[in-house]
């Protein structure tokens, strides 16, 4: 990706420690970024920057709770001091809380929304801040194909990924005017954690997700295989590079065709 505008440049992605988020830190290692790899996780984003550093990448591990406002101006400011200017984001951290609405309780909705909306507003704020002054920079948030179509017992987690889309959106409206690009990844099913978490409660892992269930009103995934965490960091890195310089406010899925894009 050398030319267009990663190779160099700091990038912070949080979530970094596991998953999809560590997926798109060593995207970015690879296309020569800087990398800011934030998580609450101590040990997770240590033992990431201590497996990439050692490839050849410089990635530097920062902890942070992206709940905490004051927390994240804090931790984007130590970044840009130690690392440089912020020209990329990847907003990667999120959690997952399943059940059926009505017993749904008010700890798992705000945990939910603390984490994948408010937490994806106050780390997009404290860059944006600096990035506008800059004219320069690229925000990409991974949302979910649930923010577009509705999911049994996933309530909380798809009314937060759609709020964190047009969170997104209208970022890049307001950041146009500046030449700073905000757009949104949307996976389906992917080999994660989180994934393979749901599979322990009851269900039969991969076949089913594959398969689809009519019971649940969930098509399958047209291309017959899971998504690798890799395929979504692939996608995030696309957008943060210049090959799409003129994509803002985008909301591209990486599903497999699992939502049939309705």
């Amino acid at each position: 990706m050398d030319g267009n505008g990663i190779a160099g440049r700091v990038a912070l992605v949080t979530g970094a420690g596991r998953g999809i988020g560590a997926a798109v830190v060593r995207a970015l290692v690879e296309a020569g970024a800087v990398v800011a790899a934030v998580d609450r996780d101590a040990e997770g984003v240590t033992d990431l920057a201590g497996q990439l550093s050692g490839e050849g990448h410089r990635v530097a591990p920062f902890v942070a709770d992206v709940r905490d406002g004051a927390a994240v101006e804090s931790v984007v400011d130590r970044v840009e001091r130690e690392l440089g200017p912020v020209a990329i984001l990847a907003n990667v951290a999120g959690v997952l809380r399943t059940g059926p609405v009505v017993s749904m309780s008010d700890e798992d909705w705000a945990e939910t929304f603390a984490v994948n909306t408010t937490g994806v507003f106050h780390v997009s704020r404290a860059v944006a801040r600096r990035m506008a002054p800059r004219r320069s920079g690229v925000i990409v948030t991974v949302s979910s194909n649930a923010a577009g179509v509705p999911r049994m017992r996933m309530g909380a987690y798809a009314a937060s990924k759609a709020a964190s889309t047009m969170f997104t959106k209208c970022l890049g409206l307001e950041l146009a005017e500046f030449g700073i690009r905000c757009n949104v990844v949307a996976p389906g099913s992917t080999d994660t954690p989180m994934q393979r978490a749901m599979w322990a409660d009851g269900s039969s892992g991969a076949e089913s997700v594959l398969a689809g269930d009519p019971a649940a009103f969930r098509v399958g995934i047209p291309l017959g295989r899971m998504a690798e965490p890799s395929d979504v960091a692939d996608a995030v890195v696309f957008l943060a590079s210049d090959r799409a310089r003129h994509i803002t406010m985008h909301d591209l899925y990486v599903d497999g065709g699992a939502t049939l894009r309705a």
